[in-house]
């Protein structure tokens, strides 16, 4: 091990929950939020050197315990007083582009159908029960691995189904995520399983970076030296963890503790019951890990601190944290009258991993995000952009005056092209989101797993077959028997069962949803702005946002207004960063129609290069105006750009209003062979819309 645990600097709350979970596995696991280059990676990897080691029964496959052996362990069954061995912990990592047998484990086909044996082999699901499974980047786990996850962490046993074939062995493990919100959130079903969660940023002070860069010089240029300097902490600690272990089945959680939990969750308005669980769980393993027999109003406020930001979300939109005062008031509220009033010092223990050790309400140190701005997805200059793209937050329009209404410049579409641009609009609040309907690309395609568009898929529903490329992993039976059933004679079957080799094999054609590129180019003219239309018009692509988190997409936004195009968010997975960007747009000034869909193709074609399975959908909102400082065909130049983008399937949102239409977002839409929908049109009460590109048409 190259950077011990105890040398990690700065993470006073990621360290307190970390040990929590090794004192309790029972806690349910920590889920690690933080910008890049913050050490996430390396303190969890740390951990496995402090964790006390397990006894196993020598020569199981899936880590059974010698004291209580899994009854239905496939290596099984072990005998009473079966040999034992002792291992260290493991840490097992699960990469974000694993297949599905990779973990939960495979079965040998061939031999299945040729010899009637199970030969299976085990996952990662076994090789991490009793120890930790890791996730790197969890946020981007595809949708069929993290449906695996949840059913084996709530079951604590992995099911292997194979044409009849069933295995099962378990698997429980302590469970740790790591992502940056850049790059998107986590689905709900699977936020929730993590029983902590716990945000962090670099260290401000100049003196603690410096003294990490100090120790990261000295284990690269001594690896075995630097792990030897600090084994002696380190064997401390571990020792530290199992003595709190020893303690912890007897500490006392007594009903005025339970109350106080209960209110705590209570006043947080947290979903469901599990808060209140982990609370506990939580409440006691500090109690233990602190020396104490007894849980204390202190421990209930560190286990609520770190099990509950992350269960206060309504949508993904809302930034983690929690409110001191809420927690302060409901901890006094459910306090008995003649208690005394707890000391000012609530350190969290003699570790120093208190509730303030490290700002587990926010991550950052004004309390917010890495940023101090609340969520730390929302507010940066670059998110994933390419070198030289320079990208920029929106800012408010210099001389604008707040609720100052703008006109709509004339000439096509309008009036003279080159009358004096309006002045810039404040940037309005969108109106609330609502449910939309879904939106797809047509085809099939072949991209990452998500819930948009159809694609063939690792799972869904059988709609053919085909010979495998390497291992059979979906085994497609009647066509397996079809292939086979032709050669019995030739191949001399005298009896009732089936003669099959391994060209009869046949691979499972899955057909499921993937997700796609959702490029957003929005209309920020003054046009846009009459009438107070930006506030829905903002409001409906909010919704869209809100529709492509939960399918899965990546998404992109281009503005266009005055004289030209931004990119206002390259392709990301954080529609948080994208929700910002919009909120904040100005409105004002001419209508470049034509630059906004020429770098809409820009983007598109390095989006192609960059990942050529995942295919675009264009989400064009406007009024469908076009001008410009100069006199000219802005139309006619809007037309011939939407001519690069007619093999890209996308849908035009008319934001048009009033009683006399000009019905140039129909025109657009013909030119860009896209459908024209109406804003009210986007409703989930309308029927499902498929998007129609000029060839599907």
């Amino acid at each position: 091990m190259s950077f011990p645990f105890t040398a990690v600097v700065g993470m006073d709350d990621l360290r307190l929950a970390l040990l929590l979970n090794a004192v309790s596995p029972a806690v349910g696991g920590v889920l690690v939020r933080g910008e890049k280059g913050t050490a996430k990676s390396t303190s969890v990897r740390a951990l496995a050197a402090v964790l006390p080691p397990v006894g196993v029964v020598a020569g199981c496959r899936f880590g059974c315990d010698p004291a209580a052996p899994d009854p239905a362990c496939p290596d099984g069954p072990h005998e009473a007083g079966a040999a034992a061995r002792t291992r260290p912990a493991r840490l097992v990592e699960l990469p974000v582009g694993a297949a599905e047998d990779r973990l939960v484990g495979s079965l040998d086909l061939e031999r299945a159908l040729t010899e009637g044996v199970k030969a299976y082999e085990p996952g990662l699901l076994a090789a991490a029960h009793r120890g930790v499974l890791y996730v790197d980047e969890v946020n981007l786990l595809h949708d069929h691995l993290v449906d695996l996850l949840l059913d084996a962490a709530a079951l604590g046993t992995a099911y292997v189904e194979r044409e009849g074939v069933s295995v099962r062995h378990a698997a429980r493990f302590l469970l740790v995520g790591t992502m940056n919100p850049e790059e998107g959130e986590l689905r709900p079903q699977l936020l929730d399983r993590f029983g902590l969660t716990v945000e962090v940023a670099a260290p401000r002070d100049p003196a603690v970076r410096a003294e990490v860069v100090r120790r990261r010089f000295a284990s690269d240029a001594d690896p075995a030296g630097f792990a030897a300097e600090w084994a002696a902490e380190e064997t401390a600690l571990a020792a530290r963890i199992a003595d709190a272990r020893a303690r912890l089945p007897r500490v006392v959680l007594s009903d005025a503790a339970l109350r106080q939990v209960t209110a705590v969750c209570a006043a947080f308005d947290v979903d469901g019951l599990r808060a209140d669980l982990v609370t506990a769980r939580a409440a006691i393993a500090h109690a233990a890990w602190c020396g104490r027999e007894e849980v204390t109003e202190d421990d209930v406020r560190v286990a609520a601190r770190l099990a509950l930001p992350h269960r206060r979300r309504r949508n993904p939109f809302d930034a983690p944290g929690l409110d001191d005062e809420t927690l302060d008031q409901a901890l006094a509220d459910s306090r008995p009258d003649d208690d005394p009033e707890p000391p000012d010092d609530d350190s969290g223990g003699p570790d120093g991993g208190g509730p303030d050790g490290g700002g587990t309400d926010g991550g950052g140190p004004d309390g917010g995000g890495p940023d101090g701005g609340g969520n730390p997805g929302i507010g940066g200059n670059t998110y994933g952009s390419d070198p030289g793209t320079q990208v920029k937050d929106p800012l408010p329009g210099d001389g604008e005056v707040a609720g100052e209404p703008t006109t709509a410049p004339r000439g096509e579409g309008g009036g003279h092209a080159d009358a004096a641009p309006a002045r810039e609009q404040a940037a309005v609040a969108p109106a609330d989101p609502f449910r939309t309907r879904r939106l797809e690309v047509p085809g099939i395609g072949a991209g990452a797993a998500g819930r948009r568009s159809r694609a063939r898929a690792e799972r869904g529903r059988v709609v053919g077959s085909t010979r495998p490329e390497g291992t059979v992993t979906k085994l497609h039976l009647p066509g397996t028997v079809l292939a086979a059933a032709p050669h019995q004679r030739a191949r001399g079957r005298r009896g009732p069962g089936l003669v099959v080799e391994r060209d009869d094999l046949r691979q499972a054609v899955l057909e499921g949803r993937e997700g796609n590129l959702v490029l957003f180019v929005v209309d920020a003219s003054g046009s846009m702005g009459a009438r107070s239309r930006m506030a829905a018009v903002k409001g409906a692509v909010l919704s869209l946002l809100l529709d492509a988190y939960q399918r899965r997409d990546k998404v992109g936004l281009i503005t266009f207004r005055g004289d030209a195009a931004e990119l206002a968010l390259p392709p990301t997975w954080s529609v948080e960063a994208a929700a910002a960007r919009l909120t904040g747009l100005p409105t004002g000034g001419r209508t470049p129609l034509a630059a906004g869909l020429l770098e809409a193709h820009r983007t598109l074609a390095r989006e192609r290069v960059r990942d050529p399975r995942r295919r675009p959908l264009l989400v064009v909102v406007t009024d469908g105006r076009a001008t410009g400082a100069r006199g000219g065909d802005h139309l006619g130049e809007a037309r011939r750009a939407a001519g690069l983008l007619a093999d890209v399937a996308g849908v035009v949102v008319d934001c048009e209003s009033g009683p006399v239409r000009l019905g140039l977002a129909a025109s657009l839409g013909a030119a860009l062979g896209a459908r024209t929908m109406r804003l009210e049109e986007l409703g989930a009460d309308q029927l499902a819309g498929v998007v129609r590109d000029s060839r599907a048409a």
